[in-house]
């Protein structure tokens, strides 16, 4: 009996065998993917997709590579956009600053040459021309930054790390910021924003979800000197206004009234509140209304400037502004302070160059 038992056993096994084997056999010949699988299909893109691929594909041949060699050789690159059908390019004062020649690569890979038309380093603008015509130039669609709104999309077009053509997106996070530039200037309503802006991407479009210009990208926050989610742009509403001085006359007024003044950290040291005149320069605006600078012999401070038309200024950047304000060839009010006495000071405003 214990014969047969065995017998059986070893009957059932060889048939649990089989049957095993037998399913790993079909499972390896049927379910294996040992040829290229079957595409599942996708649908449509998501209507988001849609916006930021269109918009792209809209804007891009806007968008051009800008490639600089200075006068010691060295070389760099930025980003720009078309401006107008003659050939006029926009992008930073930075990246064609101390440029000795200029060359543009355009949307269909041809680098041509560039001369600078103007700059407008209080603005970190700057707009070059190529040297020849090209029938298809895109001029990009122009918007407005009035009324922009902290969490609206935005898309950045540029060249970052000398990757050209690279769209980047992410939010308006916030607004009226304010960007030091050239000569201790600020460039004000400066737009901030979360889209990845590396180096390379100075100059480049700023757009809405329209696919307008909304700002030029011109700096990054960042300790590393890579986009850390802190990027800056100067409002189309200041580049729509800047841009057509800068081809008809290659320069934007700088208002001012001819004076030179103490730097903030010495002024602050003194615990002087209020721009220190260093010094008035002789024939100015500044002159003709009687403002003193320092008196280096007798070591008097010179007047201090607290106010233009009522309105406290305390840097540079805030008296120019407040001047721009007021507008070249209009006359401002100053509160001065002088000694123990404050002083109530009218002076016209002027272009300083």
């Amino acid at each position: 009996m214990g014969g047969r038992y065995a017998k059986y056993a070893i009957i059932w096994a060889l048939l649990l065998l089989t049957v095993y084997l037998g399913d790993r056999l079909i499972r390896d010949v049927w379910l294996t993917a040992n040829e290229p699988r079957a595409i599942t299909a996708r649908g449509a893109l998501a209507e988001f997709e849609q916006t930021a691929v269109a918009l792209f594909q809209e804007a891009s041949p806007s968008v051009v590579y800008l490639f600089t060699e200075g006068a010691n050789g060295a070389g760099g690159a930025g980003s720009g956009f078309v401006w107008d059908r003659v050939g006029h390019v926009v992008t930073n004062f930075h990246v064609v600053e101390d440029a000795r020649q200029i060359a543009v690569r355009l949307d269909d890979g041809e680098a041509v040459r560039a001369r600078l038309v103007g700059v407008a380093p209080d603005f970190d603008l700057a707009v070059v021309r190529l040297d020849e015509n090209r029938a298809n130039l895109k001029p990009i669609p122009v918007g407005t930054s009035a009324d922009l709104k902290v969490g609206q999309a935005v898309y950045a077009i540029g060249n970052p790390f000398g990757l050209s053509r690279t769209l980047t997106t992410g939010i308006i996070s916030a607004l009226n910021r304010r960007l030091p530039t050239a000569r201790s200037r600020e460039v004000s309503g400066v737009i901030q924003t979360d889209a990845a802006i590396n180096p390379g991407n100075s100059g480049g479009p700023l757009l809405d979800s329209a696919g307008r210009l909304i700002g030029v990208n011109t700096a990054i926050l960042s300790e590393s000197g890579s986009s850390a989610g802190i990027g800056f742009a100067v409002p189309v509403d200041v580049v729509n206004e800047v841009v057509p001085r800068l081809i008809r006359d290659g320069r934007v007024p700088r208002p001012g009234i001819g004076i030179s003044v103490v730097d903030e950290e010495t002024a602050a040291r003194s615990s002087v509140a209020g721009l220190v005149i260093a010094e008035v320069q002789p024939g100015s605006a500044a002159a003709r209304a009687g403002l003193r600078g320092i008196d280096r012999p007798s070591r008097r401070i010179g007047d201090v400037i607290t106010h233009v038309d009522g309105k406290p200024v305390r840097t540079i950047a805030e008296f120019a502004h407040a001047l721009g304000i007021v507008g070249i060839g209009k006359e401002a009010t100053l509160t001065v302070r002088r000694g123990g006495e404050t002083l109530s000071v009218k002076v016209t405003v002027v272009d300083i160059g």
